[in-house]
């Protein structure tokens, strides 16, 4: 019977993936849905249960993001076919949401309103972005035909 941790070419992953690929869709899922309690907290007219749902949801992503980006440097240092225009463009953008969001966490932290609106909440949807290009650019540097050969 095969390893399951051995992928295509003798590359030590998950079904051939790396292994921050398995993390990726926890920080993306948190930080888009940190934007989306965003904007419920600014329709609900400051209901701060909103709040303290983006605040958690915060948390988690910088936290499974911060395993991301570790495992991603560890992809990039092992693997040659990441360490394309396409494998660091990705961790930049991994770190910058990263970043965006920590001081994003900084700015939910206070009392009310102010938390959200209007910095809040231009801040989610920058980090959201960020971190769904990341997810896209890392895809590409994965898979694009120029990085296989």
């Amino acid at each position: 019977m095969a390893n399951s941790f051995v992928g295509p070419r003798g590359r030590v992953g998950v079904a051939g993936h790396p292994y921050s690929s398995l993390i990726l869709p926890v920080p993306i899922v948190c930080f888009v849905g940190a934007l989306l309690t965003d904007i419920a907290y600014v329709n609900s007219g400051g209901n701060l249960q909103w709040l303290n749902f983006s605040s958690w949801l915060l948390a988690a992503g910088l936290a499974f993001g911060a395993i991301a980006g570790i495992l991603a440097l560890i992809d990039l240092a092992r693997l040659r076919e990441l360490r394309s225009h396409w494998g660091w463009s990705a961790f930049g953008l991994l770190v910058a949401s990263l970043v965006v969001e920590f001081i994003n966490s900084l700015i939910h932290a206070r009392d009310g309103w102010t938390a959200v609106v209007p910095t809040g909440l231009m801040l989610s949807a920058i980090a959201a972005l960020l971190v769904l290009t990341y997810g896209w650019a890392w895809h590409e540097s994965r898979y694009t035909p120029e990085v296989r050969s």
